[in-house]
């Protein structure tokens, strides 16, 4: 077995969105197995309408104009060349249930699981990040 790179991402906004997704590609290109947890507003991510959800923090608007310079892709493109990577997007059943969210409301790719599941990914992984 590879390395294995567990995340948990717990905020969200734009920027959560691309260090996730950034570390997950970088880990993938590294041939590492990537399991990410998405929980409260980590979720915003992975929703279907994320590009409703999810802005910079205020102040950081800038940054908008220096990822499209950099040629960095959209988060949605990032999140669909995870999936195509083989990440796995987890979603928190619990904070689901609590947020009133339904499997519908989330990107097809999403696995909707509680923390067990992630643990016994993350039980094996070599590297545990949260964002």
């Amino acid at each position: 077995m590879g390395k294995r790179v567990a995340i948990i991402a717990s905020h969200g906004g734009v920027e959560t969105a691309y260090k996730v997704m950034n570390i997950a590609m970088a880990a993938t290109a590294t041939d590492a197995q990537v399991g990410i947890f998405f929980t409260f507003d980590g979720l915003d991510i992975i929703r279907n309408n994320a590009s409703e959800l999810l802005s910079f923090a205020s102040g950081k608007e800038h940054y908008a104009e220096g990822f499209k310079k950099a040629n960095v892709p959209p988060v949605e493109q990032m999140i669909q060349m995870a999936v195509e990577s083989g990440v796995r997007l987890i979603a928190c059943q619990m904070t689901m249930d609590v947020m009133g969210l339904t499997k519908q409301d989330f990107l097809d790719e999403v696995e909707v699981a509680g923390a067990m599941t992630f643990l016994d990914f993350a039980y094996d992984a070599d590297i545990t990040l949260t964002f």
